[in-house]
């Protein structure tokens, strides 16, 4: 061989080899990189930089340095007290939605108690209701002054006898409304657990109570912290009660404080900025701990490789006491509040039940309720938002879980952080962000549903992931590899194979986040502008002004609306996926 002929071969060999390998190379930074760059940037733009600008407008102030808001916002007096007021409500109900949620969880996923279905759907109901139409419900029937309850029991114990304005009143209402969720995280545990080491304590003759406090809630020990501090991070940073229950009390928490900042004259941005940095302080360090939570959760694992059946538990004599036990839990959490916001919407001003009031029901709210154009543009907007919100969430969220779970890219456990990062913000935090973000920047996004729009997206996006996350670990890898040996790209095979697969998931998550979407508060209340009011804002609205029965009404159409659409994404949901390929 000549030197020549050396010389033309090497570089030959080199660009076989370069064409070999840079089609997988190419289609990798075609696909998995842009993806994944794309995805971190809408991500990281959607959590981080509000929260970047709510920092520099708390701790900066014309270019320097300053703690001017902080000193404003924690005096001595009111620090204490509102620190105080947080931790005995948020515990206080957290408390009682784990008693309430862990019962119902235990008696449909192991016990024998009669029509679990009914039970099933008893549990979740109060979900469906908005958490200020909830609020305003009990209010309704346990004020002192005009409650139904203390009117129907006044003849007996005396006038005011409940006082829903108090911290006691504010602990229920939260509870009873927080245990659905409770539930939902309690049943999957209880209904997965391995029954076999109760069976052998059973049989060792330890009574049913025992087994129970001593055996099985230390096997769902893990569900039961992860739950009750998800718990206490949700009642943190809720409002709705903490805003209608505690102001008129004088019982302030971080949430309740940070309204008043934003509502006053003038504005206070700075002081709101810090109550919102403080309660997202104490957000992050329980949301750290539910980490560390999550990575110990394996050493109670009772399921393995071996098949298992979980064992039903014979409630025997006590099955009528356990029915009758959720039969109260249902009239308590569900029908009383429902049927309180039936019964005012049919009046032409409230007052508590009598025979008099009956006899004067009529539909005029209901007439006047589509015939006034606020609402409609309420209504309007609640559905432009919701199902935008969803779609864009559910589209986004399942190529996150894929470029997570099956693609596994370099970063990809940076970008799944940073989906999660915004549940330890609250809606009204996340407001309060943005405030900041879009007053100082100029972007025509301000005073529009674009803002709103991004809020919705943002608050909700852990949810999507989780629903998206779950559904791509339930898929097997094996079709896509098929469909990638016969030639398809990444993004053909995910348009093709694993978007279908997914979509019974991706439905339930969208459902959600629309039922979380139309009842959102927090954050609409600092960012919609007239004109652009949305469902709760205007509920929110009629409250301010007295129109009891009117936002009784609303109220009842709003939550005919989410059972129907509730009910139709349930069945859509048996018919779409791999059925429908």
């Amino acid at each position: 061989m000549t030197m020549l002929e050396t010389q033309s071969s090497a570089p030959l060999d080199e660009v076989q080899a370069a064409r070999k390998a840079s089609p997988g190379r190419r289609r990798l930074f075609s696909s998995q990189t842009i993806g994944l760059t794309v995805a971190v940037v809408i991500v990281a733009f959607l959590a981080l930089v509000p929260i970047v600008y709510l920092l520099d407008g708390v701790f900066f102030q014309n270019g320097s340095f300053t703690l001017e808001f902080f000193q404003k916002a924690y005096t001595a007096d009111r620090l204490w007290s509102m620190l105080w007021n947080s931790f005995v409500y948020a515990a206080g109900a957290t408390v009682l939605a784990m008693v309430l949620g862990t019962a119902l969880a235990y008696l449909v996923a192991r016990t024998d108690v009669p029509m679990k279905g009914l039970v099933y759907a008893a549990a979740l109901v109060p979900m469906i209701v908005p958490g200020v139409l909830h609020t305003i419900a009990w209010i309704f029937l346990a004020s002192p002054e005009i409650g139904a309850i203390n009117k129907l029991i006044e003849p007996v114990v005396g006038p005011g006898f409940f006082n829903v304005f108090s911290m006691p009143g504010m602990i229920f209402v939260e509870g009873i409304h927080s245990a659905p969720l409770v539930f939902l995280l309690m049943f999957a545990a209880f209904r997965n657990m391995d029954s076999s080491l109760e069976e052998s304590a059973l049989m060792s003759g330890a009574p049913a109570s025992t087994v129970f406090f001593r055996v099985t809630l230390p096997l769902v020990k893990p569900a039961l912290a992860l739950s009750a501090l998800i718990m206490f991070i949700r009642v943190l940073s809720s409002f709705e009660v903490p805003a209608l229950l505690g102001q008129s009390a004088g019982i302030w928490v971080f949430t309740s404080r940070i309204y008043y900042a934003l509502t006053g004259f003038p504005v206070d941005y700075g002081t709101a900025g810090a109550y919102a940095v403080g309660l997202l302080v104490i957000l992050g360090l329980f949301t750290g701990w539910q980490s560390r939570l999550n990575k110990r959760a394996k050493s109670y694992q009772t399921i393995s490789g071996k098949g298992f059946r979980p064992a039903t538990v014979r409630l025997r004599g006590y099955r009528p006491l356990a029915a009758g036990a959720v039969f109260v839990y249902f009239v308590i959490t569900s029908l009383l509040p429902i049927l309180i916001l039936l019964y005012s919407s049919l009046l032409g001003f409230y007052t508590p039940p009598s025979a008099a009031a009956f006899s004067h029901m009529n539909l005029s709210n209901y007439s006047q309720l589509f015939q006034d154009p606020e609402t409609v543009t309420a209504i309007k907007n609640s559905l432009i938002l919701a199902v935008g919100a969803a779609t864009i969430i559910m589209a986004l969220t399942s190529l996150i879980a894929w470029i997570v779970v099956r693609a596994r890219a370099r970063g990809s456990s940076l970008l799944n952080g940073l989906t999660m990062m915004p549940i330890a913000i609250p809606g009204l935090i996340l407001g309060v962000s943005l405030l900041f973000f879009y007053l100082r920047v100029p972007l025509p996004i301000y005073g529009s549903l674009w803002i709103l729009l991004i809020a919705y997206i943002t608050v909700f996006l852990p949810y999507g992931i989780t629903y998206a996350s779950s559904a791509m670990y339930q898929v097997s890898g094996e079709l896509e590899e098929s469909a990638s040996v016969s030639g398809a790209g990444y993004f053909m095979v995910f348009r093709r194979v694993t978007l279908p697969l997914l979509m019974p998931g991706l439905l339930a998550g969208w459902t959600f986040i629309v039922l979380l979407s139309v009842r959102e508060l927090g954050a609409s209340l600092l960012l919609y502008t007239p004109g652009r009011q949305v469902l709760s804002i205007l509920i929110w609205q009629d409250w301010g002004d007295g129109k009891l029965v009117q936002l009784a009404a609303l109220g009842i159409v709003m939550i005919t609306f989410l059972i129907i659409l509730v009910a139709v994404a349930r069945k859509l949901g048996a018919k779409v996926g791999v059925q429908a390929l």
